[in-house]
Formats: structure tokens, C-alpha cells, sequence
């Protein structure tokens, strides 16, 4: 993506097959995805969830703002994606708005999709003259986690005034019709969802041998990053490091305190650290109890893998974490405190019967409620009445 790249410079992503060549004779609305990072997430992990189940009807292409396209590995071979060049680092507004401008121009979408804040530069070149614009907000880093900027939130208003918004949480929909004052009519419900997983392939004592036997796993899965809290969880889990082990997957910042504040607690072989893994889910189907220590979140998809995996969930009480988990679960989200969680997990650790019952009624509800089916079905309307739009105003 630099200054009169062709629409056809593409890149592979490493360490993927190439994917699915298209050109200009396939006719399949093409829609363009603009992250600030392509690297492992849940809005990755959705994207290619979608890009998979919608792949007779749309073609894609992604542009990863910070050039790390790692999640690439979660898009399989049949998924017809392609990856464009990513932009030169600039510290300069307009020229970054000059290069988004004429790119936007280039790749030619029928619908553009931005996603969160750090694509929101992108969106409002769209704003002025641009087709139509999808919006897709996860959340918020740790400097909005508390409150939001007033400069962003007029960014947002401005940017986002003409776009259509796509937010997995009831809390993110309120924020941005109350706070942002965006037209309701353009506001979307879309919750997450996830296809159902009866086996895995990573097992997990092939990863970390002489676990402790015997003893439940509670697993936690996210970016080691100070929004996510991860040292909140240690603490909580101190005192119950007798009784359990508690495994760790993600990568991040928080990474070194982590290991400070583990060796400060002495949890010693009880706290393993995964590192960033594809395969995360495999190994929650193999724990007990899924942990959240979060500051903010929306609809975590880990949340909805374990809930499909038959686990119960201790949890800060969170976005939507409460109304996505079964009434059994909801006395176990709790108030952001070490001691809350703690007990929380403790509860959940010492009887094997509460979490088996509480994790069926998980599982029953993300069954009913949080499918991938429903979710593909409903981003599939959009896009399709959004492309249809953008090439009826082409063809005049």
C-alpha cells in the first residue's frame, strides 16, 4: 500500500498457503477489510469464521495497517482472501490520509470495512465521497477503558455519521448511540458466534509435560495487555494454587510483570505461560473453568468457545460477559476485585458437580442463542444489501 500501488500488488501472508487467486472475472461483491493489525484476536478470528462460511458470496481482500498479518493462519486455503501491500509508516496525518484516499481508489471495494479505533483515519476518508462503509467496533484499548476520549468520540461522530455500525455487545450499542449519537437506524446487533467443536487435535500434555494430575485447569485466553488485567488473575489465584493450575495463552506487554508477580506469589508449576497459539481452543476443551480478569471487554469469543466446550466461567463483570453466560453461571461474574474473582474460582474449583451443571447450561445456550449460522447469516444480508447498493450507483 504505497503511493501508486497497483490494485494487483498483493503480498502472501506468512506462513499460509496462497490463497484463492480472483480477478476481475469474478463477479462476487468484493469487500475490503482495514485493520489496524491483522495479528491473532477475536476480530481475526471472526473474520475468517466469516470469510469461510460466506465464501460463495463475497471475495476479500485485507489490508493490515501495521503490516503484521499473523492471522493469516486462521484463514484456511477455501476462503478466498487476499492480502494487499501494507502502508509505509508515516507520522504525517495528511499524507496517511492521501495514501488511504488513493488505495481506497485503487482496490475498488463494493463495500469497505473498517474495524475499531485505529482504522478510523480510514473511515473518514470514506466519510467525503466514499462508498458504502461498514464500521465493525470490538472494544477499546486500555486508554479508553475507564473513558472515552472527547476528541474521539467527535472523530467518531464525524467519521461514523454516514456508515452503518456493526457491534457484537448491547454495552457497545448504547456507547454508540448515547455517546457517539450515532443514528440508531445505523447501529447493528450483531453478537459473535461460533460453530459447535466436538474434538480437538493439540492435546494438551503433549505441550507442557508433568502437569499436576488430578487437578481442575483453568484456562485464560487473550493479549497479555494491562486492559486484559492478567495480573488480577494471579493474585486471585494465589491462594487456591494448592488446588488447581492455572494456564495462560496469549502474548503481550504484561508479559515480564507477569513473571515478576508469579514469582512473588511462588506459583511455580501451577502458572504455565502458552505464549500466542492458533489452537487455544483445543486446550480450553481440555480445562475446567474458563477465567476472565478483564478491565473491559465486549463478547469475547474465548467466552463463547468455552461456553460451546461445557465449561462455567469466572469472570469481572464485564460488556456483556453477565447476559452471555446461562443463569447458573451469572452469580460467578463478578465485581473487577482480586477477592471476587477469587472466590469466584474457588467456588468453581472445589465442586466438580457445580461446574458440570453450570457448564451444560452454558453449553445449551450458546447452542440456542451464539451459532456461527446465525451470525454468517446476518453479516451476509448486510453486505449483500450494501454491495448491492454500491453497484447500482456504479452502473448509472
Amino acid at each position: 500500500m504505497t503511493h501508486g500501488l497497483r490494485s494487483t500488488a498483493f503480498i502472501p501472508s506468512p506462513r499460509i498457503e496462497p490463497a484463492p487467486w480472483f480477478d476481475g472475472r469474478d463477479d462476487r461483491p468484493h469487500l475490503v477489510h482495514v485493520f489496524p493489525s491483522f495479528s491473532i484476536g477475536g476480530t481475526q478470528v471472526r473474520f475468517a469464521a466469516l470469510a469461510t462460511a460466506l465464501r460463495a458470496r463475497f471475495r476479500h481482500t485485507v489490508v493490515s495497517l501495521d503490516g503484521d498479518y499473523g492471522a493469516a493462519v486462521l484463514v484456511p486455503p477455501c476462503a478466498p482472501v487476499r492480502y494487499a501491500e501494507p502502508p509505509p509508516p508515516t507520522s504525517s496525518a495528511a499524507a496517511r490520509l492521501s495514501l488511504y484516499r488513493a488505495e481506497l481508489a485503487a482496490l475498488k471495494p463494493d463495500v469497505l470495512v473498517t474495524y475499531n479505533w485505529g482504522a478510523m483515519e480510514v473511515a473518514l476518508v470514506n466519510a467525503f465521497g466514499g462508498g458504502p462503509h461498514v464500521h465493525m467496533e470490538d472494544g477499546f484499548g486500555p486508554e479508553e477503558a475507564v473513558r472515552q476520549f472527547t476528541r474521539r468520540i467527535w472523530a467518531r461522530r464525524v467519521a461514523l455519521a454516514r456508515s452503518h455500525v456493526v457491534v457484537p455487545s448491547r454495552t457497545l450499542q448504547a456507547i454508540a448511540i448515547d455517546n457517539w449519537r450515532l443514528d440508531r437506524r445505523n447501529v447493528q446487533h450483531i453478537p459473535n458466534g461460533v460453530a459447535p467443536q466436538a474434538d480437538y487435535v493439540t492435546r494438551l500434555d503433549s505441550l507442557r509435560p508433568n502437569l499436576p494430575r488430578g487437578l481442575p485447569v483453568v484456562v485464560w485466553v487473550g493479549a497479555l495487555r494491562p486492559e486484559k488485567n492478567p495480573l488480577r488473575l494471579l493474585r486471585a489465584f494465589a491462594p487456591l494454587k494448592a488446588h488447581a493450575v492455572l494456564l495462560m495463552i496469549g502474548e503481550g506487554s504484561e508479559r515480564n510483570a507477569i513473571l515478576q508477580e508469579a514469582a512473588r506469589l511462588q506459583l511455580g508449576g501451577r502458572l504455565r505461560l502458552l505464549g500466542r497459539r492458533t489452537d487455544a481452543r483445543d486446550l480450553i476443551m481440555q480445562s475446567q473453568i474458563l477465567a476472565l480478569s478483564s478491565d473491559t471487554e465486549q463478547m469475547p469469543f474465548a467466552v463463547l468457545e468455552a461456553m460451546d466446550a461445557g465449561l462455567p466461567v469466572a469472570s469481572t463483570d464485564v460488556g456483556d460477559v453477565r447476559e452471555m453466560v446461562a443463569v447458573e453461571n451469572r452469580p460467578f461474574v463478578v465485581a473487577p476485585s482480586e477477592a471476587a474473582l477469587g472466590d469466584a474460582l474457588r467456588a468453581l474449583i472445589v465442586d466438580p458437580a457445580l461446574r458440570a451443571s453450570i457448564g451444560q447450561a452454558n453449553r445449551a445456550r450458546q447452542r440456542e442463542l451464539y451459532t456461527l449460522s446465525a451470525m454468517a447469516e446476518a453479516y451476509g444480508v448486510l453486505f449483500d444489501r450494501l454491495s448491492a447498493r454500491s453497484r447500482a450507483r456504479s452502473s448509472r
